[in-house]
């Protein structure tokens, strides 16, 4: 037994002090004596290595990340690797190598055109991160054993860098739109914004009028429940519906026209209307356009609803890149009277950008539709379009334009068309003085625009016309001749 005392704390022992361990410190068993040999003459051979990895903060797209590998050892470095590691661990992409042996470092991301720059030794700097960039990192470090010369000791730590995109790209559209104007029953309005590009995943949120609304969160229907509803919500928040008593559907109706239309002053036989102090014009040869006329609006009193409830939801849709895009509803039943002019905003924060984007809709009903007519000077014969060039104000959402010609068919012999131009093929002499009406018309109302069709002699059709008669009158004169030869 030989007699020695522990070591004060943070003393080394090695080989060199065993002797001074049996001379100054208590007493170890000859077999812990051999194991505490070993124990440091096998240290001396190997040596030690530690490698760390400072954690990183999440960055955003464009700025340059520094990945610093910190280690430790009492060897002879051989190289120090840089791996991205993908596809949850399966798949070491090397990226970057220092060689100590040659003093030498080179980049294994060709197609990266050297984006890793060595600071020094153990530090790789990225420049101009993407989303690509996103995942985790390992730093290998190799020392040489001390006991061969030919083995390599490894060692590894790891990092994950997180790469944050804002969003490049907001918009807001109305939902199953264009539609018609509904005038006597209450119709679900659904405002769609879309916030493209964004990792994570950014927040979502409405305003109205600058005031942020209150919202009653629900759960998007699948892509089946959705098809059997013609809302959104509706199978989560019916409609509130009643039942019109007589009078006042009867009173209703009686505004219509045969057609079920509104009915209108000056609209079927329009007059010529001139200013004071003007003089009557004669009708110019070109087409006449009729000033428009508003088609008066009727609402059930159970539509009027000062506090509308709202309906919110959200969708998240990864993206191949590892952005995600957010599709955020808000449905509500629509009043257009209240409606009507009502600033919507759709407002998203993101942790990359320093104050939220914001993109903004009025909602608005059609007013004044401008109708142009192409040629100006229709002849017999030709093929004549009439245009929706715009409106007289902002419209949102889009509206749904209807074609009729007043008291009668069109040309093809369908009682309206639908879309923005209305075509109308080798006009014939009959269709001058047809009048045509366009029906512009969103959620929020509808307006009706007239224009007449003139319709003028082609000459060079009257002149074959000529030809073919004068040809028949002389081949009748002629054989009126010879039968009296």
């Amino acid at each position: 037994m030989v007699g020695i005392t522990r070591p004060k704390p943070g003393e080394h022992v090695n080989a060199d002090g065993v002797w001074d361990l049996l001379q100054y410190k208590g007493k170890m068993t000859v077999f812990s004596l051999c194991l505490l040999l070993c124990a440091d003459l096998l240290d001396l051979a190997v040596g030690y290595l530690t490698v760390t990895i400072e954690p990183l903060p999440p960055v955003v797209v464009g700025e340059t990340v520094t990945l610093k590998c910190n280690f430790k050892t009492d060897g002879r470095l051989r190289e120090i690797v840089w791996y991205r590691v993908t596809d949850g661990g399966t798949i070491k992409q090397k990226i970057f190598t220092y060689d100590a042996m040659f003093n030498t470092n080179y980049s294994h991301m060709e197609d990266y055109r050297r984006r890793e720059d060595l600071v020094y030794q153990s530090t790789v700097r990225l420049p101009e991160v993407r989303i690509s960039d996103n995942g985790p990192y390992e730093c290998h470090v190799g020392i040489y054993d001390r006991a061969t010369r030919e083995k390599v000791v490894l060692a590894s730590g790891n990092v994950f860098l997180t790469v944050m995109s804002p969003p490049n790209n907001i918009s807001v559209v109305a939902e199953n739109t264009p539609a018609p104007f509904s005038r006597y029953q209450a119709q679900n309005f659904t405002l769609v914004c879309t916030a493209k590009g964004g990792k994570p995943a950014p927040s979502v949120y409405f305003k109205r009028d600058g005031e942020l609304i209150e919202v009653i969160s629900y759960t998007q229907p699948s892509t089946g429940e959705q098809g059997s509803s013609a809302a959104g919500v509706r199978g989560a928040r019916p409609l509130i519906s009643r039942d019109l008593d007589d009078t006042k559907l009867q009173r209703s109706l009686s505004l219509l026209d045969p057609e079920g239309r509104a009915a209108h002053l000056y609209t079927e036989s329009p007059q010529r209307v001139h200013t004071q102090g003007q003089q009557a014009s004669e009708p110019s040869p070109a087409t006449e356009v009729i000033p428009e006329t508003v088609v008066s609006r009727e609402f059930p009193r159970w539509v009027h609803s000062t506090d509308p409830l709202y309906y919110f939801s959200h969708t998240h849709i990864p993206q191949s890149d590892g952005s995600v895009v957010v599709q955020a509803r808000l449905t509500w039943t629509l009043n257009p009277q209240l409606d009507n002019d009502a600033l919507f905003s759709c407002e998203v924060k993101h942790p990359a950008l320093s104050m939220p984007m914001q993109t903004e809709v009025t909602l608005a009903a059609p007013k004044g539709p401008k109708l142009l007519m192409s040629p100006s000077r229709a002849k017999v014969g030709d093929t004549v379009r009439i245009t929706v060039q715009g409106f007289q104000n902002e419209v949102f959402p889009e509206p749904l334009f209807t074609w009729t010609r007043v008291g009668g068919r069109l040309l093809d012999g369908s009682t309206e068309r639908e879309g923005k131009e209305l075509i109308l093929e080798r006009v014939p002499a009959e269709l001058n003085g047809s009048m045509y009406r366009c029906t512009a018309q969103n959620p929020l109302g509808s307006t009706d625009t007239h224009t007449r069709l003139i319709v003028f002699e082609n000459p060079s059709m009257m002149k074959n016309t000529q030809n073919q008669n004068s040809k028949y009158f002389s081949h009748r004169v002629l054989r009126v001749c010879l039968f009296s030869t």
